[in-house]
């Protein structure tokens, strides 16, 4: 893992809720958050973290999205103190990266929470709650055609002991698919907090 540089918590909400707005899962809710709030969709969009403005309007976003800043949702207990940087992975990190503790991944992963098992058990055919695996496939078949996806969004402690994907569970399942895909060094996003804090984060 290579050290790029800092980024900070307004550039890491603005890349979730841009990534998440892109999502044919995800866009519906998104745009709807936006409209409810009377606010031009640009501002996810196409999102400048130099205004104070701006910021504020999207940290309301995700809250109602996602629960950022309530306790709520993949937030629920989420650290309050996180340094956000920027790194280069290499395919050796990604493989160590787990899933949130959350049943589906738990299920798709045989219990590991490693996207390369999750892999594994796409290959067999396995599929978690009737939830088909065609995102996972065609995402695969994205990466392979030479293709880049935007930036993941990692947590971990200061030790790196446990990494934690927040944001890019596709993508990172569908890299672990075709490895030979994955980038010499892969730019994410990580979320730096002591393991005390983070351990009472519900998806850790």
């Amino acid at each position: 893992m290579e050290y790029i540089g800092e980024s900070s918590e307004n550039e890491m909400i603005a890349l979730f809720l841009q990534t998440e707005a892109k999502s044919p899962r995800y866009r519906d809710k998104i745009l709807q958050i936006i409209s409810d709030m009377g606010v031009d969709s640009s501002i996810v969009i196409d999102p400048n973290i130099k205004s104070d403005e701006e910021n504020a309007l999207r940290k309301e976003i995700l809250s109602r999205f996602r629960g950022f800043g309530k306790d709520k949702e993949i937030f629920d207990g989420f650290p309050k103190n996180v340094r956000w940087v920027w790194v280069n992975l290499t395919k050796n990190d990604l493989y160590k990266v787990k899933y949130i503790n959350y049943s589906y991944w738990i299920g798709l992963s045989g219990g590991s929470r490693l996207a390369k098992d999750a892999a594994e058990n796409i290959r067999k055919g396995v599929e978690i709650f009737n939830v088909k695996n065609d995102g996972f496939i065609e995402g695969a078949r994205y990466a392979l055609a030479g293709n880049s996806f935007p930036p993941m969004i990692l947590v971990s402690d200061y030790e790196n002991e446990n990494i934690i994907v927040l944001e890019g569970h596709l993508r990172l399942t569908a890299y672990m698919l075709v490895p030979d895909a994955i980038p010499d060094n892969l730019k994410v996003m990580v979320g730096y907090a002591e393991k005390e804090e983070l351990m009472k984060w519900s998806l850790y």
